[in-house]
């Protein structure tokens, strides 16, 4: 138990602090006035990602590159598998837009250069700060697309999944009132978030250690799903209210941020190698997890309930693979 508990102390307080780090921040910027499809696209949309943003720096500056990287490339697959199979098994996920399209070819293409890089160099500040300005273009590009009533991308549904899931989250432009009260639940929410993050890692590195189990297995899994409910939560909400189309831009838009905004964020943090073990194996699952969900995208314009029990098996049979 005391192995387990520094790991479900650190997942409670990852999630209950990145709620209330983008509640806040959500309230400054709305008493500035800044423009609620701005905040959307940003704040509120990424913010269901700060909990493998934290985890995965933590883990590099740590020295453990296994859960750093592993978190990344393992929640990538458990939103397509596990994710969005379970959403598709609630409701059909109808893809209709050719934005989601659009975006979906993105992340095939992010995974496919994540994979090209790590096996030819070490993820260093200059990869980091490519993928990071690849990701400040792909959001611009979205918002001046958003902004011409354009079709609704995966930015797009990703907010509006994270503001369905949980409506005080929806901004409002030129709010009144003072500045001080949600800037100290940012303060709040940032400080749970780094706080979790130290004992999610310290958790996971122990519980590696006093099972035996390679400390990139467990970053691929537990820490990997554990980072992923704030996508699980607002996903399933969005499948349960008939949504299901933007569960799919929520997954992809996550998919998207975790490999140029996360992996960009470590590698200018902490440079280091991707371990060997996610190079030879789970790189190329998450590739074809992605070419197979936007293939049935593509074909069906829709992913069946069938379709979705055969990913979350696939996941299932994919975590019996890693496991000794």
């Amino acid at each position: 138990m005391e192995t387990w508990l520094p790991l479900i102390a650190g997942l409670a307080l990852l999630v209950l602090g990145g709620e209330l780090l983008v509640r806040g921040a959500v309230g400054v910027a709305s008493r500035l006035g800044v423009s609620p499809l701005v905040i959307g696209l940003t704040l509120v949309g990424f913010g269901t990602s700060t909990p493998e943003l934290v985890t995965s720096v933590q883990a590099a500056l740590a020295d453990s590159p296994g859960i750093a990287y592993g978190n990344i490339v393992g929640s990538n697959i458990a939103n397509i598998l596990l994710i969005l199979g379970a959403s598709a098994l609630i409701t059909p996920v109808a893809v209709a837009s050719g934005a989601l399209k659009r975006d979906g070819a993105v992340m095939i293409a992010v995974a496919a250069i994540f994979i090209v890089l790590g096996l030819s160099m070490p993820l260093g500040r200059i990869v980091g700060l490519l993928f990071l300005l690849a990701l400040a273009s792909y959001v611009y590009t979205a918002f001046r697309q958003e902004s011409r009533g354009a079709a609704h991308g995966a930015l797009y549904d990703k907010a509006a999944a994270t503001q369905e899931a949980d409506p005080a989250l929806a901004p409002v432009p030129a709010a009144a009132g003072s500045l001080a009260v949600p800037l100290l639940i940012a303060g709040v929410g940032l400080a749970l978030v780094v706080l979790g993050g130290v004992f999610l890692v310290s958790g996971a590195v122990s519980l590696a250690r006093s099972f035996g189990i390679s400390e990139t297995v467990i970053g691929l899994t537990i820490v990997a799903v554990g980072t992923s409910m704030p996508e699980l939560i607002t996903s399933v909400m969005a499948a349960i209210r008939k949504e299901a189309e933007v569960a799919f831009g929520n997954i992809v838009g996550s998919n998207i941020y975790n490999i140029l905004g996360i992996g960009g964020t470590t590698a200018v943090i902490a440079p280091t190698q991707v371990p060997a073990e996610i190079l030879g194996f789970d790189n190329y699952v998450m590739l074809v997890a992605s070419v197979l969900v936007i293939a049935l995208a593509w074909t069906g314009r829709i992913i069946s309930r069938a379709e979705g029990a055969a990913l979350v098996l696939g996941y299932a049979i994919y975590v019996a693979w890693l496991w000794p």
